[in-house]
C-alpha cells in the first residue's frame, strides 16, 4: 500500500502548504542567510517570566489545569484588558486560554461555522486562517485591502463582499504581513457594516501591544460590539514567548463555553508551567516588554528609510514588526524575486502573495533581526536591485 492519499480528507487534501514554510524550507538549505522572513521576535523570553516558570517546577506544579486555564491566569488577563482597551470580562465565564492563539483561531471557526457558512478575511493577513475556516466547512471571501489605503480594510470593499451567507469577519491588526494598523474611525465604520449584517468578528489582536504611532484600539471597544467580538491574543510577541505557547480568547460566554467544548476533548488544557510564566509577565512585565517595543519602533524606522534609499516603495507600516515594500519595479513577481534574492544575496523574505492574491508586487520583510543584519541585508537588497532593475 504505496499511496495512502485515497484514505486522506478531500477538505485537506485541497489545502495548500503555507507559502512561508516553503521559504524556510529553502532558508534552511542555503549557508549564510540573513533571515527576514520569520515573524518571530529576536528576543529571549525575560530572565524573570523564564524563572517563574523554574520556580514553578520546583514547587511541583506539573498536573492538568482546569480545562478554561488557571483562574489566577484569566484573573490577570481580564485585569489587563480592562487597562488596555477598557473593557470587562468576567475571568469565570468570557476567558479561555488557548495553547497559542493558533488554537483560538481554529476552535472559535469551528465554534461558529455551519457548512457553507461564509468567513470574511482581509487580503492579504495570515494564512492560518482560509485553511481554518475550510477545516471547519467553512467558505473564505476574501476582501481585498490596498497599498493606497496603507491596508486597513474599508468598509464599503467589506459590504461589497457579503452574501446572505456570510457570518463571520476576520479582523486581524495590526497586521501580519503588512503591518497595517485600524484607527478608530476606521473600526467604527466596519461596525455599522457588522450591525447591518448581523456578523461575528473574530478580532486577532495578537500584535496589538506593537503599536507605535498611538495606543491600539480594540474593535470589542465600540458601542455594543464586546458581544459581537471574539477577541484573541496571547504573550508570543509582545513578550518574547512564542515557544511557550499560551494564548487567549475573550468573549461572550455562550461563545467561549462552545469553544472550550472542543478545547477540552481536543487540548484538555495549556501547559501549566508556562501559564504561571503568563501570570508574570502580565504583573511584572510592562517594562521589559516596552524596552523590546522601542528596540522595534529603532528597527522599523532604520529598514523603512533603508527601502527609501535603495528605492523600494513601502508605507509606513505602524504595528507589528513587518515592512511590505513593493517590487513592482522590477521585471520579477513576488516568488521569483525572493527565490532570486535568495539565491544570489542570501537574504530570506516571503512573498507578498503567500498572505493572498492581494499581497502579488510586494514581499514581507521582518525587523526583529540585529541592527547589523539589517543593516547587511539592505546592502545585500540594493545591490540586487541595481543588478536587475
Amino acid at each position: 500500500m504505496n499511496d495512502m492519499n485515497k484514505y486522506l480528507s478531500e477538505t485537506v487534501k485541497t489545502i495548500p502548504p503555507s507559502g512561508i514554510r516553503k521559504f524556510f524550507d529553502l532558508v534552511s538549505q542555503t549557508e549564510g542567510v540573513i533571515s527576514l522572513g520569520v515573524g518571530e521576535p529576536d528576543f529571549v523570553t525575560p530572565w524573570h517570566i523564564r524563572e517563574a516558570c523554574l520556580y514553578s517546577l520546583e514547587k511541583g506544579y506539573t498536573m492538568y489545569t482546569s480545562n478554561s486555564g488557571l483562574l489566577e491566569l484569566r484573573e490577570e488577563i481580564a485585569k489587563y484588558q480592562k487597562r488596555q482597551i477598557g473593557v470587562d470580562y468576567s475571568p469565570q465565564k468570557e476567558i479561555l486560554v488557548t495553547v497559542g492563539v493558533s488554537e483560538a483561531v481554529d476552535i472559535a471557526l469551528r465554534a461558529l461555522i455551519e457548512p457553507g457558512d461564509e468567513v470574511l478575511i482581509p487580503d492579504p493577513s495570515y494564512v492560518c486562517y482560509a485553511p481554518g475556516a475550510a477545516m471547519a466547512y467553512g467558505k473564505s471571501v476574501m476582501v481585498p485591502t490596498y497599498d493606497a489605503d496603507e491596508y486597513r480594510m474599508r468598509a464599503d470593499v467589506l459590504e461589497s463582499c457579503i452574501t446572505p451567507k456570510s457570518k463571520i469577519l476576520i479582523l486581524p491588526y495590526p497586521n501580519n504581513p503588512t503591518g497595517a494598523i485600524m484607527e478608530k474611525t476606521d473600526l467604527e465604520a466596519i461596525a455599522e457594516v457588522v450591525r447591518k449584517h448581523d456578523l461575528i468578528v473574530l478580532s486577532d489582536e495578537i500584535y496589538g501591544e506593537l503599536t507605535y504611532t498611538g495606543k491600539h484600539f480594540s474593535f470589542a471597544s465600540l458601542p455594543g460590539m464586546k458581544d459581537r467580538t471574539i477577541l484573541l491574543n496571547g504573550f508570543s510577541k509582545a513578550y518574547a514567548m512564542t515557544g511557550w505557547r499560551i494564548g487567549y480568547a475573550c468573549g461572550h460566554p455562550d461563545i467561549i463555553a462552545a469553544m472550550t467544548k472542543i478545547h477540552q476533548y481536543t487540548i484538555m488544557c495549556a501547559p501549566i508551567m508556562a501559564q504561571k510564566a503568563a501570570i508574570e509577565a502580565l504583573r511584572n512585565g510592562e517594562e521589559q516588554m516596552r524596552k523590546m517595543i522601542e528596540n522595534y519602533n529603532y528597527r522599523r524606522k532604520l529598514l523603512l528609510n533603508g527601502f527609501k534609499q535603495i528605492g523600494l516603495e513601502c508605507f509606513e507600516p505602524r504595528g507589528a514588526f513587518y515592512c511590505f515594500p513593493s517590487i513592482k519595479n522590477t521585471p520579477y513577481n513576488s516568488e521569483e524575486f525572493c527565490e532570486k534574492l535568495l539565491y544570489e544575496e542570501q537574504v530570506a523574505t516571503v512573498p507578498g502573495n503567500a498572505f493572498g492574491n492581494s499581497g502579488e508586487g510586494f514581499i514581507r520583510c521582518c525587523y526583529a533581526a540585529s541592527v547589523s543584519n539589517l543593516e547587511e541585508a539592505l546592502i545585500r537588497i540594493g545591490n540586487f536591485l541595481n543588478r536587475h532593475r
